[in-house]
C-alpha cells in the first residue's frame, strides 16, 4: 500500500468509520465494525463471528474474544476506539449474550434481525461507507486489517506484538504489512548525482 493510499484509508477511517458516521442503526453498526477491524487487526470472519458475550469486561477495560481459523480463540484488550464505538452501538440495541454482535438489519434499517451479518453484506457496507466518504479506490474488509497493522508498525509498534494481535502463525505473514521501509523520499532520490 503506497503512502497516498495509506493516507486516504486513514482519512476514510476518520470520515467513514471512526468519527460520527451516522445516528441510524446500520451506521452505528458499520462504525463499530470498521473500528473493530482497524484497531484489533482481526480477520473479517473473526469479527463477524463475535457474540455479545465476546465483548466483555476484564477489570476496568473491555476485552474481545475472537474465534479464529481452526477453532482457535484469541483474546485481547479492546482499543478505546473499539470500546467507544461498540458501546455506542450497544446503547441503541438489545443483544443477548449468545447473539451475534454484528447483525443484519431490516430493510428500513430500524431493527436488528438476530442473524449475524454475512461477509458479503459486511463488504458491501464497508464499500458504501468508503464511497460516501469520497474514497476513490476500492476499500474492502481486509483494507482495515492491513491499515491497522501498518499504522501500528509505523508508530513504532513491535512486529511480534502485531503478529500476536493479528493472530498470525508466522512473523513472515505480519512482516508483509510492514511498509515502514517502503517510503522513498525526495531526499533519497536527490542523492543520485552524476
Amino acid at each position: 500500500m503506497n503512502g497516498d493510499r495509506r493516507y486516504a484509508v486513514k482519512r476514510c477511517a476518520k470520515r467513514a468509520g471512526i468519527d460520527r458516521l451516522a445516528s441510524h442503526l446500520a451506521g452505528l453498526r458499520d462504525r463499530a465494525l470498521i473500528s473493530t477491524m482497524l484497531f484489533s487487526f482481526a480477520r473479517i470472519s473473526a469479527v463477524l463471528s463475535l457474540k455479545r458475550q465476546d465483548f466483555y469486561y476484564q477489570g476496568p477495560r473491555r476485552w474481545l474474544r475472537f474465534h479464529e481459523k481452526g477453532g482457535k480463540e484469541h483474546e485481547m484488550p479492546a482499543h478505546h476506539e473499539i470500546e467507544e464505538t461498540i458501546d455506542e452501538y450497544l446503547s441503541k440495541v438489545s443483544i443477548e449474550d449468545k447473539q451475534p454482535l454484528f447483525q443484519s438489519v431490516n430493510k428500513a434499517g430500524t431493527a436488528l434481525s438476530g442473524r449475524a451479518l454475512n461477509r458479503y453484506n459486511a463488504w458491501a457496507a464497508i464499500r458504501k461507507r468508503a464511497r460516501n466518504a469520497g474514497f476513490l479506490t476500492p476499500v474492502g474488509c481486509h483494507t482495515w486489517r492491513a491499515t491497522g497493522v501498518t499504522v501500528y508498525l509505523e508508530n513504532g509498534g513491535r512486529l511480534e506484538h502485531a503478529q500476536q494481535m493479528a493472530a498470525h502463525e508466522s512473523p513472515r505473514t505480519t512482516k508483509l504489512y510492514d511498509r515502514t521501509k517502503d517510503e522513498i523520499t525526495i531526499g533519497e532520490v536527490e542523492r543520485i548525482q552524476l
